[in-house]
C-alpha cells in the first residue's frame, strides 16, 4: 500500500492504466506455478522501470518519460517545472472547443486538492535493429494465463514539488503497487485460477491521509475481515468504523457518481458563527433523496420515505450494509411483513413517521435506533447537547417528523455556554433537478434557527445507531 500526505493543499497526481499479465504454466505443482507468476511480475517491474514507460497527462499534449531523466514534451515543460504548472496545459471541454489552453481552476467553496489524471502506457516500438520473429512448435499440455492488471496509483504533491520530484515518486508507487499485487495474487490463487488484484484508495482521518490498498477482485468484504483488522492495527484505527470496506473507497472530485444523486451537498455551506459555539456534523457520505426522484411522484406524502432513503444511503456508502437503498414499495412491504401495517398499505400514498423509520432500519439493515420524543417544537432548542453527542459518537443522519412534515438533520451548531443552536437541515420536499447551487442557495440544504420548527407541534426524532464493526 502507499500512504500519501493528508494536507489539503497541493495537487494529487493519479496514474491509471493497464499492464498485460501473461504467463504459461507447464506444471500443476503449486510451488512451480508461484515461481512462474513471480517471474512474470518481475518482467512487469522491468517494463515500468524501462525507457518504454510513458505517462501522458489526460486532456493535454504533455507526455513524460519518467525513466529517460524525466524527459517531457513539449519542450516548454522541463523536469524542473512545478507540478502545479501542468494545470495550464489541461483543457476543459469549453476551452477545448474554443481551442485555448486552460488555466488552473479552483473551486472557491471546496478545499479539496485538485487532481491531475495520467495514463500509463508502454511504447510498442523500439529504436535500433529488430530481430526476425522465430516460430517454435512444442507439443505439451500447458495452461496459459492472461489478464489485465488495473494499475491505479496516487501521489500528493506540494506547491514546491517539481515534475521530476513528483514523477519519481509516482514511479516508486507503481513498482510498490506491483509488489502488493503479486502478494495478493499468490495469496488468493486457487489452482491455476488467478483473482485480479484491485487497487482502491481510502481517505483515513488526519493526519494519515490517502492510503492505497490492493484487494482480490471478487472476494466479498465479509471474507477480508482479517486483512482489514491488520490494516486497522497498522494505522492505529479504532475497531468500530469500516474504514477499509470497498464502499468507503475514496471518490475523486472529478468523477461523477453514476446513479445521479447528489452527495453531501452540505459540504459547500458556510458554518454559522455562535458565541463559544461548535459545529457537530454527520460523518461520512450520504445521498440526497427528495420528492419526485426515481420516476416516483410522492409529492405531498413521501418526505419521510425520502429521509429514510437518505439514512439508508449513509449505511450503504459507509460499507455497513451491501444492499441498495430501498424503494417506497420495499419500505411499505417491510412494514407489512413485520405486522405494522395491513396489506393494503403496499402501493398506497400513506405517510410514515419516525417509528416506522426505526422499524424499517431494524428489519432491512439490522440497524437499531433511539427515538427522541419532543412534546412541542419549542423544546428542540434545548436538545443541543443530545444532538451534538449523537453526531460526535454515531455520526448518522437523523430523521425528524412532526405534524405532517419530515426532515433530515445533518448536524447542529451549538453553544454550551449560551444555549444558542442552529440545525443543518436536508429538506426532502425539494422537487427540482440535482442542481447543487439551487439546492443550497434556496435553502433546501441549509442552516436553520429554532423558529424553523412548528413551536406547538410534537416531534419524534429517529437517531440511528451505527454498528460497531470494521
Amino acid at each position: 500500500m502507499v500512504v500519501t500526505d493528508s494536507s489539503d493543499s497541493g495537487t494529487i497526481l493519479r496514474v491509471r492504466g493497464p499492464l498485460e499479465f501473461k504467463c504459461q504454466l507447464d506444471s500443476t505443482d503449486a510451488l512451480l506455478m508461484q515461481k512462474v507468476i513471480s517471474r512474470t511480475f518481475a518482467t512487469l517491474h522491468s517494463q515500468v522501470k524501462s525507457e518504454s514507460c510513458v505517462l501522458t497527462v489526460c486532456d493535454s499534449s504533455l507526455i513524460i518519460w519518467p525513466n529517460k531523466g524525466v524527459y517531457v514534451t513539449p519542450e516548454e515543460i522541463t523536469p524542473n517545472t512545478l507540478c502545479e504548472d501542468i494545470h495550464q496545459w489541461i483543457q476543459t471541454d469549453e476551452q477545448e472547443s474554443a481551442g485555448k489552453r486552460s488555466s488552473k481552476k479552483k473551486n472557491k467553496k471546496s478545499s479539496a486538492a485538485s487532481v491531475i489524471n495520467l495514463r500509463l502506457m508502454m511504447e510498442a516500438t523500439k529504436t535500433g535493429p529488430l530481430s526476425a520473429p522465430i516460430l517454435r512448435r512444442t507439443l505439451q499440455k500447458s495452461h496459459f494465463l492472461s489478464t489485465t492488471l488495473p494499475m491505479d496509483c496516487v501521489v500528493r504533491t506540494t506547491c514546491s514539488d517539481t515534475i521530476k520530484d513528483a514523477f519519481e515518486r509516482l514511479l516508486e508507487a507503481l513498482t510498490h503497487q506491483l509488489c502488493e499485487m503479486e502478494k495478493v495474487t499468490l495469496q488468493h490463487m486457487k489452482g491455476a485460477t488467478l483473482l485480479v488484484p484491485e487497487p482502491l484508495h481510502f481517505l483515513l482521518p488526519e493526519p494519515k491521509g490517502l492510503v492505497t490498498v490492493v484487494y482480490p477482485a471478487g472476494v466479498p468484504d465479509s471474507q477480508l475481515e482479517t486483512h482489514r483488522k491488520e490494516l486497522h492495527q497498522q494505522f492505529e484505527l479504532p475497531d468500530d468504523w469500516p474504514y477499509f470496506r470497498r464502499a468507503n473507497a475514496f471518490h475523486f472530485s472529478n468523477e461523477p457518481y453514476k446513479d445521479g444523486y447528489l452527495r453531501n451537498p452540505h459540504m459547500v455551506l458556510t458554518h454559522p458563527t455562535l458565541d463559544n459555539g461548535k459545529v457537530y456534523l454527520v460523518q461520512g457520505i450520504y445521498s440526497y433523496h427528495h420528492y419526485m426522484q426515481d420516476h416516483m411522484d410522492d409529492n405531498g406524502w413521501g418526505c419521510a420515505y425520502r429521509s429514510l432513503q437518505t439514512i439508508c444511503s449513509w449505511f450503504t456508502q459507509q460499507g455497513y450494509v451491501e444492499r441498495a437503498v430501498p424503494t417506497h414499495r420495499e419500505i411499505q412491504q417491510t412494514l407489512v411483513d413485520v405486522g405494522d401495517k395491513q396489506g393494503s398499505f403496499v402501493g398506497s400514498r400513506q405517510w410514515i413517521g419516525s417509528i416506522e423509520v426505526q422499524v424499517v432500519l431494524n428489519q432491512l439493515l439490522e440497524v437499531t435506533s433511539k427515538i427522541m420524543f419532543v412534546s412541542q417544537g419549542s423544546e428542540l432548542a434545548s436538545k443541543g447537547r443530545e444532538l451534538a453527542n449523537h453526531f460526535l459518537t454515531e455520526g448518522t443522519p437523523i430523521m425528524i417528523g412532526g405534524g405532517v412534515l419530515a426532515h433530515t438533520i445533518l448536524g447542529v451548531a451549538w453553544s454550551e455556554t449560551t444555549g444558542q443552536i442552529r440545525y443543518l437541515i436536508l429538506d426532502p420536499h425539494y422537487t427540482g433537478a440535482e442542481d447543487l447551487q439551487v439546492i443550497t442557495d434556496k435553502g433546501w440544504c441549509g442552516w436553520k434557527g429554532p423558529d424553523f420548527w412548528d413551536q406547538t407541534a410534537y416531534y419524534n426524532l429517529c437517531l440511528p445507531q451505527r454498528p460497531k464493526v470494521i
